[in-house]
């Protein structure tokens, strides 16, 4: 998922059907208050973030997002007017992954999307939300400053909490992702597992919420 700030209908509309036509989701926010309210339920992979917004400018903005630790990894590309040379670097100086100077070509913006898509993966190998820290390359995890052991199913579905916080998994989902689609079993291994992960990652475990019916999330806050 692509979000894409933008106060100019015209321009933010552009954008969200460039990025459908080729290959992303995406939705478009006319200003920071309801970017931040979508951000709540679900974290993109990328944002574009205009820096002429009305109330709240894209600077401003960008600075909640990398002073947030559920959001400062979230790559974003800022759009700046032609000849607005400060603020291109005080975005960049701010966090910001990439630029595109006003009036840009779509194919422009697609390109540095999926340049800037690359460059982060290649990259963002750990995985960070509240106190707890989990490193895909070493298959390690951390609580608050804590090694903790997990067994490779825990590790798998902890893995996938972090990757989007505040996302629900129902049990279905982490049963097919953990466990796999040809696996017979049922789905309460799955609570059992959560059981013992939240038990593992000692006060951090408060975190992994429960969602009555659905299934669980992740939440920084808790």
């Amino acid at each position: 998922m692509i979000y894409c700030v933008e106060d100019d209908a015209g321009i933010r509309d552009m954008e969200i059907y460039t990025l459908k036509s080729t290959g992303f989701d995406a939705v478009g926010f006319e200003s920071g208050a309801p970017f931040f309210e979508a951000l709540k339920q679900e974290k993109p992979e990328l944002i574009i973030l205009d820096i002429m917004l009305p109330i709240e400018d894209g600077i401003e903005i960008l600075k909640k997002l990398k002073a947030s630790s559920g959001t400062d990894k979230i790559p974003v590309i800022m759009a700046t007017a032609k000849g607005a040379e400060y603020d291109k670097i005080q975005g960049l100086d701010l966090g910001a992954d990439d630029y595109l100077v006003k009036p840009f070509g779509m194919m422009e913006m697609v390109s540095r999307v999926k340049a800037v898509l690359r460059r982060c993966k290649t990259q963002t190998r750990i995985l960070t939300v509240g106190g707890i820290s989990l490193d895909i390359d070493a298959h390690t995890v951390d609580a608050e400053g804590k090694r903790v052991e997990l067994t490779f199913k825990e590790f798998e579905i902890l893995r996938l909490f972090l990757s989007r916080p505040g996302v629900v998994f129902t049990r279905d989902m982490l049963f097919a992702e953990v466990w796999g689609s040809n696996y017979v079993g049922e789905t309460r291994t799955v609570d059992m597992h959560v059981k013992t992960l939240r038990q593992k990652l000692g006060e951090c475990g408060g975190m992994i919420e429960t969602v009555r019916g659905v299934g669980y999330r992740i939440e920084e806050n808790k």
